[in-house]
């Protein structure tokens, strides 16, 4: 088989018996096992004893590493296929400080950039009608959707949202009827969804009904959207079908500023696990995109670098499973070099 091409993925995990797809271009075909037990949650929430200020410092540390490391990305030279997405995303984020529309946390590169008037971005983002109707929403852990965050929760729905990097676990939920008006916005924060979320692992049988992202370009035209650069939208979104929690269906929303809209995204230059939307919200208007873009249909092994797995611990725990079930070993991806972290300043706050 050929490896470049080919796609593995799992379909529907709440369903038994669990079934492993490979898919290739040319031909597809089921290996089918009689058990899967998905690994489990040690501890159903963090509760005693949990220490506020170590939990932050370790996600700031974190935070400054991977920014660094996006750095780096930034400077590689133009043969790189993927520089084309560092130049917008580098125009984006210049423009944003220059017109001081960026927020805290500044400066606004190498994140998704929080932004003037996101909260009123997210309101547009709450009346709509797929927001209403959902009982189950995963929204990203940045700054700028914190209050899409909020409003999840005050609207009684469950929020789903992913601990930072993946580096300390996998996804949290949080219930609202477990908060009280004077923790419910300290658990949109990343240190509340550690201390009152509930975590999962991929056993868990959800359905989430509405995928709200974060982004740092989107071309309202066609729905192609640039993240960051780390490429954990991606990821989680490949998980989530991994799940069967969600499918080609279940809408993809952003929230951003006018000005992050763009319209020289290349589609035909995205790659296959890149994550479109299906509407935009920001300040001022709310666009349908009807993106023609194919939506990732799960986790493609032959991208992910071993150096990239091996930051990822519920990836890895993942992919020794399916290779111990199916008795096949899955592709990777071709090694990169992980740009060391400079040394940093105190980072303002």
């Amino acid at each position: 088989m050929d490896a470049s091409s080919a796609l593995f993925r799992i379909s529907h995990l709440n369903h038994l018996p669990s079934i492993v797809n490979h898919t290739h271009r040319s031909n597809s075909f089921s290996i089918k096992h009689l058990s899967y037990n998905p690994f489990k949650v040690e501890s159903n929430r963090i509760e005693v004893g949990f220490d506020e200020s170590a939990y932050e410092a370790e996600r700031l540390r974190l935070d400054a590493k991977a920014r660094e490391s996006m750095a780096e990305e930034l400077d590689r030279n133009d043969n790189d296929p993927k520089a084309w997405k560092w130049i917008i995303r580098k125009r984006i984020w210049d423009l944003m400080e220059a017109r001081n529309i960026a927020q805290f946390p500044r400066p606004v590169h190498h994140r998704i950039p929080n932004f003037v008037s996101a909260s009123i971005a997210a309101n547009k983002l709450s009346m709509l009608e797929v927001f209403l109707k959902a009982k189950c929403v995963k929204v990203n852990p940045d700054t700028p959707q914190k209050q899409v965050r909020f409003l999840t929760l005050n609207g009684g729905k469950q929020l789903l949202t992913p601990q930072p990097r993946l580096r300390t676990g996998f996804f949290s939920i949080l219930e609202s009827n477990s908060l009280t008006p004077s923790t419910m916005n300290e658990a949109c924060t990343s240190v509340g969804v550690a201390k009152y979320g509930r975590p999962i692992g991929l056993h868990e049988k959800i359905k989430v009904d509405l995928i709200v992202v974060g982004s740092v370009a989107v071309d309202p035209k066609t729905g192609a959207r640039l993240g960051k650069g780390e490429g954990f939208a991606e990821l989680e979104y490949g998980m989530l079908r991994y799940m069967g929690a969600i499918d080609d269906s279940t809408p993809i929303v952003t929230s951003v500023h006018d000005e992050q809209l763009v319209d020289d995204i290349p589609v035909e230059k995205l790659l296959i696990h890149d994550v479109p939307v299906d509407i935009i919200c920001t300040p001022t208007r709310v666009i349908f995109t009807n993106t023609s873009i194919p939506k990732p249909q799960g986790i493609y092994w032959e991208k992910l670098s071993p150096e990239k797995l091996s930051q990822i611990k519920i990836l890895r725990q993942l992919k020794a499973k399916i290779e111990k079930e199916s008795g096949e070993k899955l592709p990777t991806g071709p090694s990169e070099k992980l740009p060391p972290t400079a040394q940093r300043k105190q980072r303002q706050r």
